[in-house]
């Protein structure tokens, strides 16, 4: 009877094993929302749980074992491998990353601004293809994510080219010029809460902080989407928006970035 039990257990255990490792990821990996809520409210719990850290604390030490220090195009590689092989995180990824970092060269922005930092992924792909003398500034509420992003920037050997500043966006837009002596950004990138996109651009309209010729790009506009966003810069008179489509980090869900080039004010 025992051994009947035993079996039993084994098979359970092997079952949920290859569920949990294989068939569950392969299923979530063409579904975006699926996805999300595979890795954010299943795995992640239960990784924490098990390892008493964070997802960030394992990034972070997945950098500091494996990429060269002052190497920014390693730290950039590492944390790439450490989410297609080890576990999945809401950076840009390698996908769209590439397309991020042929919008900052093409914009070439001695000025540029990030919302949402998580762990300093997209942060370091900005910086490190600034102009001599360039300069990153970057907003981030968490301040566990802010803590890993700083050392993540640090390892990358891009700290005297990025300012991060933590706290909400809706706080610190009104407050950048006065606090950084900021006029306009040449380039922003948006990658923080969703709902907070067109709130956001309207600040920075509101601030002055775009002058014509700015270009705003943001992520994951299709999944988890932003489609109040969307509707407001592909309909303004004041943008210029084309789509970049791709997947959704990690995986082969469908998502995108909106590139958005400010024309400028259409008061007369």
């Amino acid at each position: 009877m025992w051994q009947c039990v035993l079996l039993w257990c084994v098979c359970v255990v092997a079952l949920m094993y290859a569920l949990c490792r294989w068939l569950i990821p392969a299923a979530v990996h063409r579904h975006g929302r699926l996805a999300l809520l595979w890795h954010d409210v299943c795995v992640e719990p239960a990784l924490d749980w098990l390892t008493h850290s964070s997802r960030p604390q394992r990034l972070l030490r997945a950098v500091q074992k494996g990429a060269v220090r002052g190497d920014a195009r390693s730290v950039v590689a590492n944390i790439d491998r450490f989410c297609h092989h080890s576990e999945w995180a809401m950076n840009i990824g390698d996908e769209k990353g590439a397309i991020l970092d042929s919008v900052v060269s093409e914009v070439n922005p001695a000025l540029a601004l990030e919302l949402g930092t998580y762990c300093g992924y997209s942060t370091v792909r900005i910086a490190r293809l600034l102009p001599p003398g360039g300069r990153l500034i970057t907003l981030e509420f968490n301040p566990e994510y802010a803590a890993v992003a700083r050392q993540v920037i640090e390892w990358a050997g891009l700290e005297d080219s990025v300012q991060l500043v933590e706290g909400g966006s809706g706080d610190w837009i009104p407050q950048l010029k006065e606090h950084f002596g900021v006029q306009s950004f040449d380039f922003v990138f948006l990658d923080h809460w969703k709902e907070r996109y067109l709130p956001d651009i309207h600040l920075l309209e509101e601030c002055e902080l775009l002058r014509k010729g700015t270009v705003v790009l943001a992520d994951n506009v299709v999944c988890p989407g932003a489609p109040d966003y969307l509707a407001y810069v592909r309909n303004s008179p004041a943008y210029q928006s084309s789509y970049f489509q791709s997947h959704l980090e990690y995986t082969k869900a469908v998502d995108g970035l909106e590139k958005s080039v400010y024309l400028g004010t259409t008061d007369a």
